[in-house]
C-alpha cells in the first residue's frame, strides 16, 4: 500500500487514539484529520478538540459531531425491530455503533479530499474487523489503516515512552496498567479485559457505571408505558419522545432499577472467546416491550419466522456486515412484519426484572372471544380440532405402525 498522503483517524483524546494520531504523522509523513463522535458514551467531547488542537491538528481538521438521533433512529431502532441478540443474549450495544463512525469516517474522507481512515481497533478484536468491512463497502478504494497490527509498540511500558517522546499528555493513572477497558454509547456500556479476564471471578462492582446493583434498587415497582408505531417505540406515558430522547430515559430508568446486567463469554468472530460485561438498561427495556406488543399485532408465522431468523441477523451485526446484500434483504422482511406493531405496552421495573405486565393495540390480532373459558357464544366450534389433529397425527401413526411391524 501506498503511504496515505491525508488521514480521517478515528479520534476519542484518550491517549491511545492520540498515539495514534503522532504515529501516523511519523509513521508516513500524512495529514491527520480527526473525527469524534457524540454516540452518546456520556463524556464530555470539548476536551477531544483541546487535545487535537495541542498536538497540532489544524482546526478545520477537526470533526467534532452529534450522531445520538442518527445512531439510535437509524442503527438502533431497525435492529430492535429483529429483536436481535447475539448468541442469545447480547444485544449488540459495540457492534451496532460501528457501521455509523465508519460511515462518517468515510463521508469526511470524501468531503476533504482524505485518501484513507484509521482506526484503533486491536489485532485480537472484533472491531477492526466491523470498520474495515463497513468501509470498504461504502468506498472501496478506501485505504484503512490500523495501526495495532502495523507499529512495534506492543506493550504498554512502549506506548508511554513513545507519547513522552512526542510530548503526547498523560493522564496519572495512565501510568499503570488500567483495571479495564470500557466501551460506551447509548445503547449500552461495554467492560472487558484484566480484572474480567478470569471467567470464574465475579466481575467486581465497580464495573458497572449505568445500573444500581438489583438488591440496592428501589423496594417499590415502578410501572411504565411505552407506545409503538410500526415496531418502534414513540411515547412514554404519553409523552412524545424522539429517538435519542427515548433511549435516554429509558436508560434512567432501566438503571435506576439495576435492569440490564449481563455478563458474557462470547465467540468473537476472530476465533477466540472473550468475557464482557454489559450494561444495556434501556435497550433491555425496549426489547421486552417490543415483544410485549408484537405478541398480540404479529401473526403466529410472522413472528415464529422472524426469531428463527434473528440469530442470522445479530450474527451479521456483530460480524461487521451492516453493510450487506443479506442484511438488507432480512432488514425488508423485517421491516415488512412491523406494519401492524403498534400500540402500547404496560411495563413493570423491579429490581432488575422489566416485565411486561399489560398491552393493548388497535391493530391486536387477540380475539377474547375465541379464547374465553366461558360461552363464547359460537365464535370456535370445539368439535373442529378432532379432525384437525388427526390430520396431523396421520404421519405419526404411519410411523409408530411401521417400527410396531418391523421390530
Amino acid at each position: 500500500m501506498s503511504a496515505p498522503k491525508k488521514v480521517v483517524l478515528a479520534y476519542s483524546g484518550g491517549l491511545d487514539t492520540s498515539i495514534i494520531l503522532k504515529w501516523l504523522e511519523a509513521e508516513y509523513g500524512c495529514e491527520v484529520v480527526t473525527f469524534t463522535a457524540d454516540l452518546g458514551q456520556g463524556e464530555e467531547l470539548e476536551p477531544a478538540r483541546r487535545k487535537a488542537e495541542l498536538m497540532g491538528v489544524k482546526p478545520e481538521n477537526i470533526h467534532i459531531e452529534d450522531v445520538r438521533e442518527e445512531f439510535v433512529r437509524d442503527f438502533v431502532f431497525p435492529m430492535f425491530r429483529a429483536n436481535a441478540q447475539y448468541e442469545g443474549l447480547y444485544l449488540l450495544g459495540t457492534s451496532i455503533a460501528r457501521p455509523l463512525i465508519s460511515k462518517r469516517l468515510v463521508e469526511i474522507a470524501a468531503a476533504c479530499g482524505a485518501d484513507a481512515v484509521a482506526h484503533g481497533a486491536t489485532g485480537k478484536g472484533n472491531d477492526q474487523v466491523r470498520f474495515e468491512l463497513a468501509a470498504y463497502a461504502l468506498n472501496p478504494e478506501i485505504k484503512v489503516i490500523a495501526p495495532w497490527r502495523e507499529w512495534d509498540l506492543t506493550s504498554r511500558t512502549r506506548l508511554l515512552e513513545f507519547a513522552e517522546m512526542h510530548q503526547i499528555p498523560i493522564a496519572k493513572d495512565k501510568r499503570g496498567e488500567a483495571p479495564f477497558s470500557v466501551d460506551a454509547n447509548l445503547l449500552h456500556t461495554s467492560s472487558e479485559g484484566k480484572v474480567l479476564e478470569d471467567p470464574a471471578i465475579e466481575a467486581p462492582d465497580y464495573v458497572y457505571q449505568r445500573t444500581v446493583a438489583p438488591e440496592d434498587a428501589p423496594d417499590v415497582a415502578e410501572y411504565i408505558e411505552i407506545t409503538y408505531e410500526k415496531g418502534d417505540p414513540v411515547a412514554i406515558d404519553g409523552k412524545a419522545l424522539s429517538p435519542a430522547e427515548m433511549l435516554t430515559a429509558l436508560n434512567e430508568l432501566g438503571g435506576k432499577h439495576g435492569i440490564g446486567r449481563l455478563d458474557l463469554v462470547e465467540g468473537r468472530f476472530v476465533g477466540m472467546k472473550s468475557r464482557g460485561i454489559y450494561e444495556t438498561p434501556g435497550g433491555t427495556i425496549m426489547l421486552e416491550a417490543h415483544r410485549g406488543i408484537e405478541s398480540i399485532t404479529l401473526d403466529r408465522g410472522a413472528a415464529h419466522l422472524k426469531d428463527e431468523l434473528m440469530p442470522k441477523y445479530a450474527e451479521l451485526i456483530y460480524n461487521g456486515f451492516w453493510y450487506s446484500p443479506e442484511r438488507d434483504m432480512l432488514q425488508a422482511l423485517i421491516d415488512e412484519s412491523q406494519k401492524h406493531v403498534s400500540g402500547t405496552v404496560r411495563l413493570k421495573l423491579y429490581k432488575g426484572l422489566c416485565q411486561t405486565v399489560g398491552r393493548w393495540s388497535e391493530h391486536s390480532l387477540y380475539s377474547e372471544e375465541h379464547v374465553t373459558f366461558e360461552d363464547d357464544a359460537g365464535a370456535y366450534d370445539q368439535k373442529d380440532a378432532a379432525g384437525f389433529i388427526q390430520i396431523n397425527a396421520l404421519r405419526l401413526k404411519l410411523l409408530a405402525a411401521r417400527d410396531r411391524r418391523i421390530k
